[in-house]
């Protein structure tokens, strides 16, 4: 039933709620009662003084009778039934539900909302602990101290005297990988409740680009003049930058920034791309650069305000993720390999040959994206070693882009917490198989 249609029961839920005799209000607005009960019953359309006569002796406004619940609930109303399509919850009737026990409605709406955030929280402390190498060092430390601890300890439990100089030696030795021990516990604890940016980066090279980059929307202004500041400049002091190797990576991205914007200026380029309706192929014929260049240049423009942002993901030829702008409803994994499935390695197996496709993210929030990739050459290949490609993919939202009612390619994040059962693609068992 589409929205609108239902204001005769909020009408009746309204004045059943007051205490209000079906006979009394209709008496009050000057109609019959038998009328009265048509429109309860929405078998009458009501709008006009009427509906004014009528929300003023309910004391409500009339637009609380005339549109009811908002779109956004019913929609979530009906985004949790599609969620649990074995239920076989009423999804028509999902509006007449809202209108009717408003309050019951909202908690549906609020536990799937919440249920969406714990599974998220769920893939993303797996993939964390399956993966994450400073855990898994830090893990192999406390194993290691607990084993020396434990050898030393059955070496002064055994029958014997122990000469004192070695017993002083174990005591100490026990002394030194306990406080050890405690040390590392401690750090480990600290670096597993770390929330929010402390958690967004393990120290490695391509995540402190990426903290970096996160901080300043992947657009970078200095880049952008006429006369741009030097790339060390930049990078030198920057905070997030602790390492060497995570400034050489920045110097690298922001010289290949460069050479995007020199080619695709950005007054220029975001006027054409909101002409075109950020569609590649149309750029790539206009302004006669490479799709690559095209793809990553969309990905650091500034995002408009309430706007989706447009993400981006590379990968070098071995399928490892060497660069990740993420975008909502579209996680990418920060360890492991990610999803085979995705148009990215398409790309990398046919290069030059730009593909697009219709993607749609495995699990209960199933959203849409436009997906365009290219894999091209890294340098100039030379006749002594073969080529090296790398694999570009731009991720588009649906309010950047008009989504094609196509059938979606349903791909997921990696197989680990992937829900989907029958895939040929997978690796690994997933962890949240029985719950998807």
């Amino acid at each position: 039933m589409a929205i609108g249609t239902l204001t005769g029961s909020r009408i009746r839920e309204r004045r059943t709620l007051l205490g209000l005799k079906q006979a009394g209000l209709a008496k009050a607005v000057g109609i019959s009662a038998a009328y009265l009960n048509l429109i309860e019953h929405n078998k009458r359309r009501i709008a006009g003084k009427l509906l004014t006569d009528i929300a003023r002796a309910l004391q409500v406004e009339p637009s609380v009778l005339a549109e009811g619940a908002e779109a956004t609930l019913v929609t979530n109303l009906r985004y949790a039934a599609a969620a649990l399509p074995d239920i076989g919850a009423e999804e028509a009737r999902a509006e007449e539900f809202a209108g009717r026990f408003p309050g019951w409605a909202t908690l549906v709406a609020a536990q799937r909302r919440r249920i969406g955030h714990l599974e998220r929280t769920v893939e993303q402390l797996t993939d964390r602990m399956a993966h994450d190498p400073h855990l898994a060092a830090s893990l192999h430390e406390l194993l290691s101290t607990v084993t020396a601890i434990n050898a030393t300890a059955s070496i002064l439990v055994e029958p014997g005297e122990i000469e004192p100089e070695w017993r002083d030696r174990f005591h100490r030795n026990i002394h030194e990988d306990s406080q050890r021990l405690a040390d590392s516990s401690q750090a480990l604890v600290s670096y597993l409740e770390a929330t929010g940016e402390e958690t967004r980066s393990t120290g490695t090279p391509q995540e402190e680009l990426e903290a970096w980059l996160e901080a300043r929307d992947y657009h970078i202004r200095a880049m952008e003049r006429e006369l741009p500041v030097d790339a060390d400049m930049l990078v030198r002091d920057a905070p997030e930058l602790t390492t060497a190797a995570g400034r050489e990576l920045a110097t690298a991205w922001l010289n290949r920034y460069r050479r995007d914007a020199e080619a695709l200026p950005l007054a220029a380029f975001q006027k054409t791309a909101e002409d075109l309706q950020w569609d590649p192929g149309a750029l790539v014929e206009h302004f006669g650069t490479g799709m690559a260049g095209i793809l990553r240049r969309l990905a650091t423009l500034p995002t408009p305000r309430g706007a989706g942002r447009i993400g981006l993901v590379t990968c070098d030829g071995s399928g490892a993720l060497t660069f990740r702008k993420p975008v909502d409803g579209f996680p990418l994994p920060r360890f492991g390999a990610a999803c085979p499935l995705w148009p990215l390695y398409q790309a990398l197996g046919r290069p030059l040959a730009p593909v697009r496709a219709v993607v749609e993210m495995t699990g209960r929030d199933r959203r849409r994206f436009l997906a365009y990739a290219v894999a091209e050459p890294v340098g100039q290949p030379g006749f002594d070693a073969p080529p090296v490609f790398e694999a570009v993919m731009l991720i588009v939202p649906g309010d950047r882009v008009r989504i094609p009612e196509e059938r979606g390619l349903a791909v997921g994040t990696s197989c680990r917490i992937c829900p989907q059962r029958r895939c040929a693609a997978r690796r690994e068992p997933s962890i949240l198989a029985e719950a998807g």
